[in-house]
């Protein structure tokens, strides 16, 4: 047993994802094989504070943050301890003592402050071997309005889009909207530049709509998308892979409500999955070119699902995202369309560790200091 891996699981996180990233954490957690890996788990309540302990995730699924037993941890930008450090105050003053050493950690973590690089740059700091993408592929992913500025410089359609800040609508929210009708006809959708889920976003069918829509989503973020709203077809690719990636087979997404709200996707499931999404060989193909594209251009490792729209009277074929860490629920996208393609869940994960081991010793071939003699 001491020759195991050791894993730092860590989810909750201080995003509107909070909930997701648990749901997705208990389906990882329970897939990882405690006859390879001794596991740590890392729970981060909603106000940032690192927690861990048996009981961590149940602790956090219910809002309990002081629970007997649980210690709180950190990890510091120390490149020479590859580990997790407990910390406790005692006579008014904060002590730190080693409390487990680290091989990779596992990001659960959706949206800000763990999937959008802040998290990846302190692992970074650390010299940390991590799962998923680092800390370039992780940002420009997560930002909706760079990430179409990047497709659209590597010649990848994306539907037509506009970037408002949460200022902007502060100082006069009536010219950002009549701005935001420029893009297209009514149905637009706004969305938080910076989150996944669905979580703040709103399809507007007039003016109205899109006022509300626009102040929703900048609680959640200071950069507002708008989008045109597409009748198409959501059409999604899992992507494994370093530098020499593998796209599986496209799945499609039938929402059950107006479109794939948070709903649908984590409250009630009652959204439907095809896999393998019936289309043409051709237009298959073309998806799953273009998912690896985007995933190179952006610098992705590890992992992302990538969602696209075809739309449904002209076939036309759009790139909407690239999600760095994508849902891992009993009923998300990305590990069902890869046990479509031949990967089992728990195959899934062990893949995924020894990716981020891969890129670790990638990472370490770098040169930190200049060859030059002064």
């Amino acid at each position: 047993m001491e020759n195991r891996l050791r894993i730092a699981v860590l989810f909750g996180g201080r995003s509107g994802e909070h909930e997701v990233s648990l749901m997705s954490a208990r389906s990882v957690l329970s897939a990882l094989d405690p006859e390879k890996y001794a596991i740590t788990q890392i729970g981060i309540t909603k106000d940032g504070v690192w927690l861990t302990g048996e009981n961590v995730l149940e602790a956090l699924a219910k809002e309990k943050t002081e629970v007997e037993n649980l210690t709180q941890v950190v990890i510091i930008p120390d490149q020479f301890h590859n580990r997790i450090w407990k910390i406790q105050m005692e006579d008014s003053a904060w002590l730190m003592e080693p409390l487990t050493d680290v091989d990779v950690v596992f990001p659960v973590l959706h949206g800000s402050f763990g999937e959008d690089g802040t998290l990846q740059g302190l692992l970074e700091l650390a010299d940390l071997a991590y799962v998923g993408a680092g800390v370039t592929g992780s940002s420009v992913g997560m930002d909706k309005g760079i990430f179409k500025d990047v497709m659209r410089a590597n010649n990848i359609p994306t539907v037509e889009s506009l970037i408002v800040l949460r200022s902007e609508l502060e100082k006069d929210i009536e010219a950002v909207i009549r701005l935001a009708e420029e893009v297209g006809p009514y149905p637009l959708f706004v969305k938080p530049a910076n989150l996944g889920s669905s979580v703040g976003i709103s399809k507007c069918n007039n003016r109205a709509d899109l006022g509300e829509g626009l102040i929703e989503a900048a609680a959640y973020d200071r950069r507002v998308l708008v989008e045109r709203g597409v009748n198409a077809r959501e059409i999604e690719v899992s992507v494994l892979g370093n530098d020499a990636p593998q796209a599986s087979v496209p799945g499609e997404v039938l929402p059950s409500r107006e479109f794939y709200s948070y709903e649908s996707k984590y409250v009630d499931g009652t959204s439907g999955l095809l896999i393998p999404a019936p289309l043409p060989d051709e237009t298959a193909g073309k998806i799953r070119q273009m998912a690896l594209t985007a995933y190179l251009a952006i610098d992705c490792a590890g992992m992302a699902r990538v969602d696209f729209f075809v739309e449904k009277t002209t076939g036309e074929i759009y790139l909407n995202e690239v999600n760095t860490i994508p849902g891992f629920t009993s009923i998300s996208m990305y590990p069902k369309l890869w046990e479509a393609s031949g990967l089992p869940y728990a195959k899934l994960v062990d893949r995924l560790v020894e990716l981020a081991l891969e890129r670790k010793v990638d990472r370490d071939r770098t040169v930190r200091r200049s060859r030059r003699t002064l």
